[in-house]
C-alpha cells in the first residue's frame, strides 16, 4: 500500500504534466506521449481498486485513554472551557483520519471523568481527586453532544477493577471505594484493584456502569483487558480469602475465570435490560491461548495470554452471546517471532461466533520507535489493508491512541486518509440487537437562492434518533446502495443543498435513513439534478 501510494502520487504529476505539455506545446513525441497515458491508465486503475477495497460498512474507531492524561486532557485542573476545546481538536481529527466511533475512557481507577453520585470526580480531569470542573459542566453530556455532532459512535471505556495507579497513595475523598470497602481492595505490583472474587466488588463495578448507561446517550459499554492484573514474577495476587470463602472446591485458575465469567454475563444483562440498543465491547490482550496449551488456540509462543493469565475466558462471551463485539490489541508486527500480527489476524476472525471482531492497532510503537519495522507507516498501512482484505465483513479497526497522531509524520496520515478512509463508512450492523430499519425517506427537490435543495420526509412514528445518507450517481449510472464513494453526506437533517455550476454533469439522488444501530432503509424515490 505504501507503494500505490507514492505510485500514486507519480501518476498525478504524470497527468498534470500531459496537460501542461498539450496546451503549451504544439507536437509531443509518441514516446512522451504514451509514458502520460500509461501514468493516466494506471492513476485511474489505482483510483478504481481503492473504491473496490472500501467497504460501506467498517467500524474504524480510536481510544482516547484519560488514565494519566495520555490523550485528554492534556493536564489535570485545565479550566473547562480549554477542556472542552481540547477535546473539539481531538474529535476533528479522528474525523479527518475517517473514524466513525470515539472510546473515550471515563474510569480509569474507580473514579469518573462524569458527574457522579457514587465516584468522584477524577484528578486527571479537575487536578484534586473529588473536586469537579471549574466552571461546572458536566464532561459526558459535552463529549457525547460533540461526537454525535460528527455521526461517530461514542463508547464509554471503563476500567472495571483498577482502584488506585499506585497503592502506597491514596488521594481520595472518604466517599471512594478504597475508604469506604478497603476489604475489597487487593495491593499488588504496585497499584490496587478491586477484588473480581468478592460479589459485592463485582455488583458495584455493575452499579457503576449501569448508572452511566442510565444517565447518558451513549452508544457502547467498553472494557478494557483489566480483569484479574497481569501476572507480576514472584508475586502472589492476595485473594486467597476471597477463595476460601467462595472457592468450593474449585482449582484456583478456574474459580478467578467463572468470577470474570460472572461479571460479564451479569454486567450484559444489565446494559440490555437498561437500554438493549446500547453495544457492550471488550478489548482483551491479543493471545486468548497459545496452541501449545490448548489445540484450538493461536500458532504463537506469547509469555501472556487472557485465558491463564488474565483468566478471561473471551471466546466464551462470545460463544454465549454476552457481548456484542472484541477489540483484541494486536500491538505487534507481521512476522513477530512471538505474536505475529499475521497470524493472529485470521485467528480472531475465526473465532467470532457471529458476533464482531474488531483489531486493536498500536499507532504508538510508531512514536516509540527510530529504525525498524515501526519507524514508518508502512507497517501500519500493511495491517490496514490486511484486515480489509482478510475480513471482508463486520470488522474494522481502532488506533491506540489518539495522541499518537500528533506526532507521527502527516504523510502517515495523509496515506491513511487517501488510501484507506477516503470514502465514508458506516459502523457494521448488529442484527442480534435489531434488524429492523426505518421507513425510506420520500425525496423532493426545491431551488432556492444558493442552489437546488434536497428536502425529505420520513415517517418515525417510534420517534428514534435518525441519520441519513445522501448518495449521488452520475446520471444513468445504476443506483447501488453498496458504493461508498456513492455517499456526498451523512447527517441529521432533512435537507442537502447542491452548489450550482458544481457538477458538470446530472446526477442521480437517492436518501436513506439510519438509526442508531446503523440499520439502513431501502432508498428513497429518485431524483435528477445538473447543469
Amino acid at each position: 500500500m505504501w507503494k500505490v501510494k507514492a505510485n500514486l502520487y507519480w501518476s498525478r504529476a504524470g497527468s498534470h504534466l500531459f496537460h501542461a505539455t498539450i496546451k503549451n506545446t504544439y507536437f509531443c513525441s509518441i514516446i512522451s506521449t504514451m509514458r502520460q497515458l500509461t501514468f493516466l491508465i494506471f492513476s485511474l486503475v489505482v483510483f478504481t481498486t481503492a473504491i473496490a477495497q472500501s467497504p460501506k460498512r467498517e467500524f474504524r474507531a480510536a481510544w482516547i485513554a484519560t488514565v494519566a492524561n495520555i490523550d485528554w486532557p492534556s493536564r489535570p485542573g485545565l479550566p473547562a472551557e480549554d477542556q472542552k476545546q481540547e477535546f473539539i481538536k481531538r474529535l476533528d481529527g479522528l474525523q479527518a483520519l475517517g473514524c466513525n466511533v470515539a472510546i473515550v475512557q471515563l474510569r480509569p481507577a474507580c473514579d469518573a471523568f462524569y458527574d457522579s453520585k457514587l465516584e468522584p470526580w477524577s484528578h486527571y480531569l479537575t487536578g484534586t481527586q473529588g473536586e469537579p470542573p471549574t466552571p461546572f459542566y458536566d464532561p459526558l453530556v459535552f463529549m457525547i453532544e460533540e461526537t454525535h455532532k460528527r455521526n461517530m459512535e461514542f463508547h464509554a471505556w471503563f476500567n472495571p477493577f483498577r482502584a488506585l495507579m499506585d497503592s502506597k497513595k491514596n488521594p481520595n475523598p472518604k466517599n471512594h471505594v478504597t475508604r469506604t470497602h478497603p476489604d475489597w481492595i487487593i495491593a499488588y505490583g504496585g497499584k490496587s484493584y478491586l477484588d473480581p472474587g468478592s460479589e459485592k466488588a463485582r455488583e458495584y463495578v455493575t452499579e457503576v456502569i449501569t448508572d452511566v448507561v442510565k444517565r447518558y446517550d451513549i452508544d457502547a459499554v467498553h472494557l478494557d483487558d483489566y480483569f484479574y492484573p497481569y501476572k507480576v514474577a514472584g508475586k502472589t495476587f492476595g485473594d486467597a480469602k476471597s477463595f476460601a470463602k467462595t472457592g468450593k472446591g474449585m482449582d484456583i485458575n478456574d474459580w478467578r475465570r467463572d468470577n470474570v465469567n460472572q461479571f460479564i454475563q451479569a454486567l450484559g444483562s444489565s446494559i440490555k435490560k437498561t437500554k438493549p440498543y446500547v453495544k457492550f465491547g471488550i478489548s482483551p490482550f491479543g493471545v486468548w491461548r497459545n496452541s501449545t496449551k490448548d489445540p484450538d488456540g493461536s500458532k504463537t509462543c506469547a509469555g501472556t495470554n487472557c485465558y491463564d493469565d488474565l483468566y478471561s475466558d473471551v471466546l466464551l462471551w462470545m460463544q454465549k452471546g454476552w457481548i456484542d463485539y472484541l477489540l483484541p490489541q494486536l500491538y505487534w508486527e507481521h512476522k513477530h517471532h512471538a505474536a505475529a500480527f499475521d497470524v493472529l489476524m485470521p485467528w480472531w476472525y475465526g473465532h467470532c461466533y457471529k458476533r464482531h471482531v474488531y483489531y486493536g492497532l498500536g499507532v504508538y510503537r510508531m512514536t516509540e520507535s527510530s529504525g525498524g519495522v515501526w519507524a514508518g507507516g508502512k507497517e501500519l498501512m500493511w495491517q490496514l489493508r490486511d484486515i480489509r482484505k482478510g475480513c471482508p465483513e463486520n470488522s474494522g479497526y481502532a488506533f491506540y491512541s489518539a495522541s499518537c497522531f500528533d506526532k507521527i509524520k502527516s504523510a502517515v496520515k495523509d496515506s491513511i486518509s487517501e488510501h484507506i478512509t477516503q470514502f465514508p463508512a458506516f459502523p457494521p450492523a448488529m442484527p442480534w440487537i435489531d434488524s429492523t430499519a426505518p421507513a425510506a425517506p420520500t425525496l423532493a427537490v426545491k431551488p432556492t437562492g444558493n442552489g437546488t435543495r434536497l428536502d425529505w420526509q420520513v415517517s418515525n412514528p417510534k420517534k428514534e434518533k435518525l441519520r441519513y445518507a445522501v448518495y449521488r450517481f452520475p446520471n444513468n449510472e445504476v443506483v447501488n446502495l453498496q458504493r461508498a464513494d456513492r455517499i456526498v453526506s451523512i447527517q441529521q437533517g432533512t435537507d442537502y443543498t447542491e452548489v450550482p455550476g458544481k457538477n458538470p454533469v446530472n446526477y442521480t439522488y437517492v436518501v436513506t435513513a439510519l438509526d442508531r444501530l446503523w440499520n439502513e432503509s431501502k432508498p428513497s424515490n429518485k431524483v435528477t439534478l445538473g447543469k
